[in-house]
């Protein structure tokens, strides 16, 4: 049975998930965040409202706080991007400038590179392309709200399955119970209730550490603005570090999309600014990798570092950028699975054979 009937059906769930391909995917996001409110149901629940209220009052709460948040940083995060916009040609003069400087410098030093024509050319380049995603750079809510309009149909998929799934929470809980070893009968050993935890802690890390990291950037720019390293970084302080907060949240790439804007920026000051800024946010990721990550998903995920990266190479290759989202609240799932089938369940010891003769 070990030896044959396990890898065979171990083998089987994997060709299964394969050939599901996208409709697991929907399925796997929807029930996270039905693990993720269904706290938020059962609090409710205990107060005598009905289940299908209850759900239906969390969902208008989260969706109204989002709403909330949005409108909260709209202002300041448009207010910022439009003055950028604004001054956009007069960062690009002063930064033409510079370079007709260095030109005469060069010309002086009998070295004619023609960095002038190059760099008018390559900063209005710039500007262009600026000026054209400014509407995009307002917040990352709006090119998200953009890519969920594209795939409508998804996002109906995944909100209705999250609302059955949270509807029946309780009938789902007790036909996992039946599947699962019985625990001890106390809520430390009962399996719901543990994977439940087990991604919510996650979720609880995940926007700790994206909050800590947003700030400490937005922080660390508005005080290089208000020592002199990089002017602007008082100005757009709060915008880019919402936009790099943000960023955190998308594994590998994210917090070098997120340094993206302030380097352009700082490019259109002096590149020497723009070499301090990038040192900037060099330091600010040995800080997450070597502080804030082991210290946040230490007591969330409980996972071995190098199987946190396995779980997101995985994610990624499967599904791109949204499996690699989904990835380590499954790999806390797993762990929790395996811990608690541990505890329960008994294999067979595997027979050695004997040593043969010389």
């Amino acid at each position: 049975m070990q030896l044959v009937l396990l890898p065979l059906a171990l083998l089987g769930l994997w060709a299964l998930a394969r050939a599901a391909g996208k409709v697991l995917l929907i399925f796997v996001v929807a029930a996270v965040i039905a693990l993720i409110l269904n706290p938020a149901v059962a609090f409710l629940q205990r107060s005598r409202l009905p289940r299908g209220l209850a759900v239906l009052a969390v969902y208008l709460a989260f969706f109204l706080t989002l709403a909330g948040i949005g409108i909260l940083l709209a202002n300041p995060i448009s207010n910022q991007v439009k003055t950028f916009t604004n001054n956009l040609p007069t960062i690009r003069n002063e930064a033409n400038k510079r370079i007709a400087s260095l030109q005469r410098s060069l010309d002086k030093q009998g070295i004619h590179l023609h960095l002038v024509k190059q760099g008018q050319t390559a900063l209005q380049s710039i500007e262009g392309k600026i000026t054209k995603s400014a509407g995009k750079l307002v917040s990352f809510g709006g090119a998200l709200l953009t890519e969920v309009a594209n795939a409508i149909f998804d996002l109906v998929l995944v909100f209705v399955l999250s609302v059955y799934m949270l509807l029946y929470g309780q009938r789902i809980g007790a036909l996992v119970r039946r599947v699962m070893p019985d625990g001890d009968g106390t809520r430390a050993d009962d399996f719901p209730y543990l994977v439940q935890r087990a991604v919510t802690r996650y979720v609880g890390g995940q926007l700790l550490f994206s909050i800590v990291m947003g700030a400490s950037a937005g922080l660390a720019l508005y005080l290089f603005g208000v020592t002199g390293v990089f002017p602007d970084g008082r100005k757009y302080g709060l915008a880019f570090g919402v936009f790099y907060g943000v960023m955190e949240l998308v594994p590998y790439v994210g917090p070098i999309l997120g340094a993206v804007p302030p380097v352009l920026v700082a490019l259109f000051t002096d590149p020497i600014v723009a070499l301090w800024v990038v040192l900037l946010f060099i330091a600010l990721q040995q800080l997450e990798g070597h502080v804030v990550a082991p210290q946040v998903f230490g007591h969330t995920l409980r996972i071995n570092p190098l199987l946190v990266i396995f779980a997101l190479l995985i994610g990624l290759q499967l599904y791109g950028v949204i499996g690699a989202l989904v990835a380590l609240p499954i790999a806390a799932v797993l762990r929790e699975t395996t811990v608690y089938l541990q505890r329960h369940l008994t294999l067979e010891r595997w027979e050695r054979s004997p040593r043969p003769m010389l």
